[in-house]
């Protein structure tokens, strides 16, 4: 299988705003086709695609709005919706044995936010189990022999594989960041809480963010247009300064894996950008433990009444950390939620004092493993997301297995225009080393 011939005419999300009805019809059918000849070797989508109902979405978003002038953000944009997102009239199943009438809600808002924003709710994507660790069935496009990353696997590999420019995941360790890195697309995580939450079947609340996947950093603004309306653009990006966090948290990314960042940072400083080497998150054993505990405790009470019950239906992975997080203390747990704002706290004070625009690291640990047991460590992710602070993978080159890597920028929190801004700054410049 080709990735390239799979995304090589794929449009990005612009070419669906400005369609007359016969060409979005045309393009979404496309996309239609694609995805029935696309998933039954990759295993993307958690559900079927209603062909007829897509058709009656289109014909209701000319109706709502006629004049091309007056068009949402994201209108006629097909978006692929991970399957713990509710979504009105669709089934989910959390990537779980569980009976789907224990998932039955209220549409999450954030896809009400999409509809509303003119998007096109075209399928539900594949997610591990719960969101956690145990793996859905996905492959990841570029090379079907490795993982596509998790948790949000059907939403990276849809978008790599063109069958649709723009899709919905979460992330509460590295589950947008990591995929998006696996494969080779862009990912942003929004600071906490810049994305409504209600509608999803949480895992950890107090860390839990909705994230997305699309083409390119230039995709961004209108994708976070449909969630904040008023939101302002980021400004001018031409100079950035940028920290990159010295000290134990990078040394734990390979050899191979550190050679490839700092072929992205001299790629960048080449073209303007200044880099800061500063010592940064020399505690991350301890950030990460207290984030891995605050997740199984508040994941056990999520999943309390239901495992009570269907505890034979969980796979290992997920009924180990409800176990665990049963034996995790109260005590432990307020620590843990307040050493997130510590974090933030923390970060920004060290962002004031080097004058920084954002922090860059790799967003992995390198390429995408082989094979489909696991999804790939979130190591480069956790102290980001524990802080609650914007995030963005770019692609950033191969590999020396020929998969990709990606650049993850980080931003002050609530400044997720500024972070879009410098995004798409950075990826101009990294196209260079392609």
């Amino acid at each position: 299988m080709s990735q390239i011939a799979f995304i090589a005419n794929t449009p990005e999300v612009d070419a669906f705003r400005h369609a007359s009805k016969e060409r979005l019809a045309g393009l979404v059918g496309t996309l239609v086709e694609r995805a029935r000849d696309i998933d039954p070797q990759l295993h993307i989508l958690a559900g079927d695609i209603d062909g007829s109902g897509i058709a009656r979405q289109i014909e209701s978003l000319f109706e709502r709005f006629p004049d091309p002038r007056l068009r949402p953000p994201l209108f006629g944009v097909p978006v692929g919706v991970k399957d713990i997102i509710r979504v009105d009239g669709a089934v989910i199943r959390c990537g779980s044995l569980l009976p789907p009438v224990l998932f039955e809600g209220v549409e999450a808002r954030c896809v009400q936010m999409l509809r509303d924003a003119g998007a096109i709710i075209f399928v539900q994507t594949a997610t591990t189990e719960f969101a956690y660790f145990e793996p859905a069935a996905t492959k990841n496009p570029h090379n079907p022999l490795h993982t596509p990353g998790g948790s949000s696997s059907g939403s990276a590999a849809g978008v790599a594989s063109g069958l649709f420019p723009l899709a919905l995941g979460t992330q509460t360790a590295g589950s947008v960041i990591r995929p998006a890195s696996f494969c080779g697309v862009v990912g942003m995580k929004p600071s906490f809480g810049a994305i409504p939450t209600e509608g999803i079947v949480h895992f950890s609340r107090s860390v839990d963010h909705v994230g997305f996947f699309c083409r390119s950093a230039a995709d961004i603004p209108a994708v976070m247009a449909a969630f904040d309306p008023r939101r302002t653009d980021g400004g001018n990006a031409e100079r950035l300064r940028a920290g990159v966090p010295a000290g134990p948290f990078l040394e734990q990314v390979p050899a191979q894996a550190m050679d490839c960042f700092e072929r992205a940072l001299a790629a960048l400083q080449a073209g303007g950008v200044e880099i800061v080497r500063a010592p940064c998150l020399d505690d991350i054993e301890d950030i990460a433990e207290r984030h891995r505990d605050l997740m199984a405790a508040e994941f056990a009470r999520e999943q309390e009444s239901m495992f009570a019950e269907y505890g034979h239906l969980y796979r290992p992975g997920t009924a180990g950390i409800i176990e665990r997080g049963k034996t995790i203390p109260p005590r432990r747990v307020e620590e843990a939620r307040q050493s997130c704002a510590d974090l933030r706290g923390k970060l920004t004070e060290l962002m004031d004092a080097h004058g920084l625009d954002l922090w860059l690291c790799p967003s992995t640990l390198g390429e995408a493993p082989a094979g489909l047991r696991g999804t790939g460590s979130p190591a480069m992710n956790v102290p980001w997301t524990h802080a609650g602070l914007p995030a963005v993978s770019l692609p950033a080159g191969k590999g020396p297995a020929g998969l990709p890597l990606g650049l993850q920028c980080i931003g002050r929190f609530g400044e997720d225009g500024r972070l879009a801004a410098a995004a798409q700054r950075l990826e101009t410049l990294l196209r260079a080393m392609r």
